[in-house]
């Protein structure tokens, strides 16, 4: 059955998804989700996905939700060229891995992508209008609720930024066995960090890693594998002006 994919160019989690689907060479059918008309508000697609959030993808007539879960998923579903450690232990680690930096810099990286990009015209929505939006969002509503006039709080953004310099440093320890990748070979782990960092370059953050070489090249593979300029196609990255 084909594979359809709801998301969006510059969602990190949908980024993921797609430096998926082209290191398994997969077609898959898109469906761009409308941010400006809410559409992943819409009650179409909170069917789809209660959390209302990209990307979901429909295989089978069945929505996988979870950037992570679609990504694991893939994997077992079209196991070549396999993207996990054939062995336990090794998954395991993998997993290890996602967990961290789902919970880590994944969500690290929204507060200075929301204070350069989206802040401003979110805030300057009627606050009626605003309010009305974010009590339809199943998660995140307390998190734009944080923002202020002109994004998130200092101490908020000093925060975010600790957590995303801890990161690196913790990846460049990883890499200090002369490993190519986080786990040696290409994995999951490795695509589910590297939109993170990607914003951090668009957000002209990449200072945070100039010091750490081994972070540096890996950086520099990961954008060399033929699947980045695929799955990076245009209007996925955000490079100010």
């Amino acid at each position: 059955m084909p594979l359809l994919l709801y998301h969006h160019p510059i969602s990190t989690c949908s980024q993921k998804v797609r430096l998926v689907l082209v290191e398994k060479g997969l077609t898959f059918d898109q469906h761009v989700i409308d941010w400006g008309a809410q559409e992943h508000l819409s009650d179409w697609y909170l069917r789809l996905n209660p959390n209302g959030v990209v990307p979901t993808l429909v295989h089978d007539q069945q929505p996988i939700c979870d950037s992570s879960v679609i990504c694991e998923y893939l994997d077992e579903v079209f196991p070549d060229p396999p993207l996990a450690p054939a062995d336990a232990v090794g998954r395991a680690r993998m997993r290890a891995w996602m967990r961290y930096l789902e919970e880590v810099p994944t969500a690290a990286i929204r507060v200075p992508s929301f204070n350069q990009l989206f802040a401003k015209s979110l805030k300057s929505l009627p606050a009626q209008e605003f309010e009305a939006m974010t009590e339809k969002m199943p998660l995140r509503k307390h998190f734009y609720r944080q923002m202020g006039d002109r994004g998130f709080s200092a101490r908020v953004s000093a925060d975010s930024m600790e957590q995303l310099a801890k990161c690196l440093r913790r990846i460049e320890t990883a890499l200090s066995d002369g490993r190519a990748y986080l786990l040696g070979g290409l994995s999951i782990a490795d695509i589910v960090l590297l939109p993170t960092v990607v914003r951090m370059d668009d957000l002209d953050l990449a200072a945070e890693w100039q010091a750490l070489p081994r972070v540096t090249q890996w950086y520099e593979r990961m954008r060399g594998r033929p699947s980045f300029g695929v799955a990076y196609g245009p209007g996925s990255r955000v490079r100010r002006a």
